[in-house]
């Protein structure tokens, strides 16, 4: 396995593999790999002749009062369980690096960022963006893997890379859950046991609004009303927001359409995502 921690040795590698014909698929990491990531690298694996990783905690994303310094960090073992999926290269830049003095370009998506994460994080998804935009143009990949807890962020980056012609596939991997429906995340490494449990009610929200659609409720403010009393019942809950919108545009859901029910929840302080899709025809 490669470990590139350059600009230079990355396009290096690219353009020898690019050269020799080979396709590239790529998963964008910030490190502390748990099993969804390592999911991205195996489908990665089994559709790419070749699998780049990048580890890079990008303080572009971060706001002023996030967890940038605290963000756990696992350089060792992340290439280790890398290695272990057949992964061919890493890329491990340092910000300055990638944010060299006087940098000043960004790319924002409009619309689909005005809402959900987007709505309580200004800048989050213009630091994404930014940051993915530069490691496609590093990394030249045929494939992109993204996991679809980040619903929004798959939509973004699907967004982008239409609107801007890029040539890389975005292709979004469903969310691995641990045993008991929580969603796999870097941050559930903050949670003390005690509100590791808690962290459960994230997918019990989602079961029982999707139980109340399978028994017919069409309407976005009953199957809001739904996942709010259930977040309600966690006294360790704090929700950010809850809320049923179209699947594809974040809007407000139409007939017929497919639903995204979107939480972000605070539980002893640490944010938590989780979605879910629900089709007309369930």
């Amino acid at each position: 396995m490669h470990l590139l921690r350059t600009l230079h040795d990355m396009r290096g590698w690219q353009h020898l593999e690019k050269g020799a014909g080979r396709s590239i698929g790529f998963v964008p990491t910030m490190g502390y790999l748990h099993e969804g990531h390592l999911t991205l690298c195996q489908r990665a694996r089994a559709e790419n002749d070749r699998v780049v990783a990048s580890i890079f905690v990008n303080p572009l994303q971060f706001g002023p009062s996030e967890d940038l310094s605290r963000y756990p960090r696992d350089e060792a073992g992340d290439l280790l369980r890398l290695e272990a999926v057949g992964v061919d290269a890493v890329f491990l830049p340092l910000p300055e690096q990638m944010y060299p003095p006087g940098f000043s370009t960004t790319v924002e998506v409009a619309d689909l960022t005005d809402t959900l994460c987007g709505g309580n994080r200004p800048g989050h998804f213009r630091g994404v963006t930014t940051v993915v935009s530069t490691l496609f143009h590093l990394v030249g990949p045929d494939r992109a893997y993204f996991g679809l807890k980040d619903y929004q962020q798959w939509l973004v980056i699907r967004r982008m890379v239409r609107d801007l012609a890029m040539e890389v596939e975005i292709i979004g991997v469903p969310t691995v859950r641990e045993p008991d429906g929580l969603a796999m995340s870097s941050r559930n490494a903050y949670l003390s046991p005690q509100a590791r449990k808690a962290a459960r009610v994230l997918s019990r929200a989602l079961s029982e609004a999707r139980a109340l659609f399978e028994a017919g409720e069409r309407s976005p403010l009953a199957l809001r009303n739904q996942l709010l009393e259930v977040l309600g019942r966690e006294p360790m809950a704090d929700a950010e927001y809850a809320e049923v919108v179209d699947a594809e545009t974040l809007t407000p859901p139409a007939s017929g359409r497919p639903f995204l029910l979107a939480l972000a929840v605070r539980i002893q302080g640490t944010r938590l995502i989780d979605n879910m899709v629900l089709e007309p025809s369930s």
